[in-house]
C-alpha cells in the first residue's frame, strides 16, 4: 500500500505573520529583511503585491525599492515565526506524530496510519489548511502524494491557499512536463548540465538511462533519477527527532579590529548572551558550541565542540566559546568578526544525564539571572542592564547583538539519507 504523505509550505510565511501584526499594511507590497534604518540587507520574503512588483527574495533592500518604490521594508523577527512555527506544528500533530520539518515554515506530515480514520490524505489536507487559515491566520499550500519530493511539489504548484495532490494517475502529466529545475536539488549547476544531455523537463530526467546522469553527475545523478521517478523512500522523521531548525547562531563585524583575549572575550560575551537569549525565547538547549571567525586578512576558520550536558546559559556558552577560540587562534593577525553558533538543539523540557562535575544548583541559578536580565531588557531595553567588563570599551560593547545580524539554520533533506531502489543503482551499475 502507498503511503499518504502531506507537504505543507505557509505561504510568504515571515511577510504573512508580519501583516498579521501591521493591519495597517493591509493590502499593501511588504517585504522583510536586513536593516531598513541602515539601508542594508537582503530580502528574506516578500508578501504577493511586493511579489508582483517585482521584489524577490535575495535581492538587496536597495534594489526591492527600484523595483517597487512603495514596498514597506520591515526587519525579520525571527523569535516570532518560530513561536507562530509551532502553532503550526500542534496543528499538525493532531493528525500525526510523523512531522519532519524542511525550514521552519516546511513541514513533510506522514499521514498513512490515520488517513483512514480522519479521512483520506486529500481531506486532511483540507483540513489543515483550512485550520491554520482559521486558527493562525495564515494560508498554507499542501501537496499530497505518495512520495515526500512529489508532495513537496505539489505544495509548490499552486499558491496560495490551495491543496494539490499527486497521484500515480497524474504525476506524468503535471510533475513530468516542469521543467527540470523544478525539481528538489536541481539548482542553476546543475539545471545548466541537465540541459547538456538535452534533459529540459523531469520526464526527460525519468527516463535518461541511470548511467548517463551517474556519468555526468556522479550520485547525485541517481537520486534525481529516483525522485523523478517518485521512487523516494524517505522516511517522514518522528515528531520528537529532532527541533525545526538545526542551530541558532550571531556573528558581527566589530567597529574596530579585535588585537588581544579581552577584546575577544567582550564580543564573545556580547554574542553568547544574544544566542542564549534567542534559546530560550524558543525553549531551546543545544549541545554543541561553535565559533567563527575572520581576520583582518579575510581569512576565515570555524570550530565547534560537543558538551555533556545541554545548555541555554549564557556564561556557560561564552565560557565553551573562548575555550575553543583560545585552543585554536594563534594571533598572527587582528580580528574583523567574530561568530557564535549553539547546534544539537532540543527542547528545553527534554531531560538529559547530569554530571558530577556540574553543580545543578548553580546552574539553576545562572538561568535564573539570565531569564531576569531577559526581562529587564525586553521591558527597558538592552542597555538598561550590562556586564562590567562592557564599560572597558564602550566601542565593542555599545553592540546590541540582539539586533544585530543573526540566523537560524534549517536541517537539509540529506541529514537524513536518501533511500534509493536497488533497481536504480543496477541500472547505473553502481553497488550500494
Amino acid at each position: 500500500m502507498d503511503r499518504a504523505i502531506l507537504h505543507s509550505d505557509m505561504n510568504c510565511f515571515y511577510a504573512s505573520v508580519e501583516m498579521l501584526h501591521h493591519p495597517e499594511f493591509a493590502g499593501r507590497p511588504l517585504a522583510v529583511g536586513g536593516d531598513p534604518e541602515a539601508r542594508h540587507g537582503i530580502i528574506l520574503t516578500a508578501n504577493y503585491p511586493a511579489k508582483r512588483c517585482g521584489v524577490k527574495t535575495g535581492m538587496a533592500l536597495w534594489q526591492a525599492r527600484q523595483a517597487c518604490p512603495e514596498v514597506v521594508l520591515v526587519p525579520p523577527r525571527m523569535d516570532l515565526y518560530l513561536r507562530f512555527s509551532r502553532l503550526a506544528h500542534q496543528i499538525y500533530a493532531e493528525y500525526t506524530d510523523l512531522q519532519e520539518p524542511f525550514g521552519i515554515d516546511e513541514s513533510w506530515l506522514d499521514v498513512t496510519g490515520c488517513a483512514s480514520a480522519a479521512g483520506d490524505a486529500g481531506e486532511i489536507a483540507a483540513r489543515i489548511r483550512s485550520r491554520v487559515k482559521k486558527e493562525l491566520g495564515l494560508t498554507v499550500s499542501i501537496g499530497v502524494s505518495w512520495n515526500k519530493i512529489f508532495a513537496k511539489f505539489g505544495s509548490d504548484y499552486k499558491k496560495p491557499d490551495a491543496v494539490t495532490e499527486i497521484t500515480r494517475e497524474n504525476y506524468r502529466d503535471i510533475i513530468w512536463r516542469a521543467p527540470a529545475s523544478d525539481l528538489l536539488y536541481v539548482g542553476r549547476a546543475t539545471a545548466k548540465k541537465l540541459r547538456t544531455l538535452g534533459l529540459n523537463t523531469i520526464g526527460d530526467v525519468a527516463v535518461c538511462e541511470p548511467r548517463i546522469l551517474t556519468a555526468h553527475l556522479g550520485k547525485m545523478g541517481l537520486i534525481l533519477w529516483t525522485f523523478a521517478n517518485g521512487e523516494d523512500q524517505t522516511p517522514v522523521a518522528a515528531e520528537t527527532f529532532e527541533s525545526p531548525i538545526k542551530s541558532i547562531g550571531n556573528s558581527t563585524t566589530t567597529p574596530r579590529d579585535l588585537e588581544d583575549n579581552e577584546d575577544v572575550r567582550m564580543v564573545i560575551c556580547l554574542l553568547a548572551e544574544s544566542v542564549a537569549s534567542r534559546l530560550r525565547d524558543n525553549h531551546f538547549v543545544g549541545r554543541n558550541i561553535g565559533i567563527s571567525v575572520r581576520d583582518d586578512g579575510l581569512s576565515w576558520f570555524s570550530r565547534q565542540q560537543m558538551i555533556e550536558v545541554p545548555t541555554n546559559i549564557s556564561d556557560e556558552i561564552t565560557r565553551y566559546a573562548m575555550q575553543i577560540f583560545l585552543q585554536h587562534y594563534d594571533w598572527k593577525h587582528p580580528i574583523r568578526s567574530v561568530g557564535v553558533r549553539v547546534a544539537e538543539l532540543q527542547p528545553d523540557e527534554y531531560c538529559y544525564q547530569t554530571s558530577m562535575f556540574m553543580d545543578e544548583r548553580q546552574r539553576e541559578k545562572q538561568l535564573q539571572i539570565d531569564r531576569t536580565v531577559d526581562f529587564l531588557r525586553g521591558r527597558f531595553g538592552h542597555d538598561s542592564i550590562l556586564r562590567c567588563r562592557m564599560y572597558y570599551d564602550r566601542a565593542l560593547s555599545g553592540l546590541d547583538a540582539k539586533a544585530d545580524d543573526h540566523c537560524v539554520h534549517p536541517h537539509g533533506y540529506f541529514e537524513k539519507g536518501v533511500h534509493v531502489f536497488g533497481e536504480a543503482q543496477e541500472q547505473a551499475g553502481t553497488t550500494g
